[in-house]
């Protein structure tokens, strides 16, 4: 099962997290919160269990880190700063509160609207007014 998951680490990472990783870089965000976001479009509460498997927190029976301690220690090797900052936590809270709450939200759309048109534009207006108003938040928080 530990090869499974560094496989799909791998795959996550070389695929989708570096894929992304310059667009919500400005965000303050690197390609782990970035797959994060993704699987986070299933349910809110995937982003958590994502972080989790992507820091392997649990893995070891020897390291009992909690996810909090886990995520203090991680470093921006780019800045020297730490990942999850003030600024970063605040960008990714405002994010959520903006950002298309999840798949069956736009099912539910499409099924009351029966068509595309609304789910597309709801999904493309929510996700910009969620990337701009956590560029700003970060930007004030960094």
């Amino acid at each position: 099962m530990r090869n499974f998951f560094s496989t799909a680490r791998e795959f996550l990472h070389w695929n989708y997290g570096k894929g992304i990783e310059p667009v919500i870089k400005p965000l303050g965000y690197d390609w782990k919160i970035g797959i994060a976001l993704i699987t986070s479009f299933a349910a809110r509460e995937v982003f958590v269990s994502t972080i989790a498997t992507i820091y392997s927190i649990g893995a070891d029976v020897e390291d009992e880190l909690t996810i909090r301690e886990k995520l203090n220690q991680q470093i921006n090797p780019a800045t020297g700063d730490k990942v999850f900052n003030k600024a970063t936590a605040f960008s990714l809270m405002v994010f959520y509160v903006f950002a298309m709450q999840c798949m069956s939200t736009v099912a539910v759309v499409y099924r009351e609207t029966k068509g595309w048109k609304w789910p597309l534009i709801q999904t493309v207006y929510m996700t910009v007014l969620a990337y701009v108003a956590a560029l700003v938040t970060y930007n004030i928080f960094s």
